[in-house]
């Protein structure tokens, strides 16, 4: 279930979840940082075959979801490593105050990943904000659901014509058109659009839809050029 997909980083699919009853196909990210922990974002469901495939990095030290509505699986992760730091995204402890979090991200990494990995939040919108992540050893920025990209295979019938006319679909892939709609305020956005692209990111990782192991940095810019 877990895939090299650049030095010292690795994803694994999960299940299809339903959002507002679209499928959605879930996946997850787990980097080995330079210290031999394992840093784990957005876990998708928990099977013995993950498990074990996670502890072979190294141990699980940090759990993390990059937007509020990332957290279905969060709990069963910080069950089975309770001793690994729990991070939330902005908005995501006043909605889940059940979670054991140690810290709200910010735009500023924690120092225990801030030696392999950045990140930056997308702010200004009143619905959500969301934290976007880079792997410095394989050049990954890892985005959740500011970029999605779902297979022209899978989308048939309504629900693949409205993905489509929401822009999410293929290479043409973006940001859903309701969210866009709540960013209020595109200047805080612009700015934190213009971090990612900062980093020349080679590899791009995705919640939802196809990454991309090149070119990831004019992906971004294509994707996010309604900021």
């Amino acid at each position: 279930m877990l895939e090299a997909f650049g030095p010292s980083l690795y994803v694994a699919d999960g299940p299809a979840v339903s959002f507002f009853g679209f499928p959605y196909p879930t996946r997850m990210v787990v980097a080995r940082l330079s210290d031999g922990n394992s840093w784990v974002w957005s876990p998708i469901a928990l099977t013995e075959d993950l498990t074990n495939a996670v502890e072979a990095i190294g141990p699980v030290r940090y759990i993390l979801s990059p937007n509020k509505i990332h957290h279905l699986f969060l709990s069963e992760w910080s069950e089975h490593w309770p001793d690994a730091r729990l991070y939330a995204p902005p908005g995501l402890a006043q909605k889940k105050p059940e979670l054991r979090f140690v810290a709200e991200l910010g735009d500023e990494p924690d120092p225990g990943w801030a030696a392999d990995i950045d990140q930056v939040i997308f702010r200004g919108s009143f619905a959500m904000e969301e934290v976007v992540f880079f792997h410095r050893a394989s050049r990954t920025a890892i985005v959740c659901d500011l970029i999605q990209r779902h297979p022209e295979s899978n989308m048939s019938g309504w629900k693949g014509m409205l993905m489509r006319l929401d822009g999410l679909v293929g290479e043409h892939g973006s940001t859903p058109r309701e969210w866009r709609a709540t960013f209020l305020r595109r200047g805080p956005a612009r700015a934190a659009r213009d971090n990612v692209l900062g980093w020349k990111a080679d590899r791009l990782v995705i919640a939802h839809g196809e990454c991309a192991q090149s070119e990831a940095t004019s992906i971004i810019a294509k994707a996010l050029n309604w900021i």
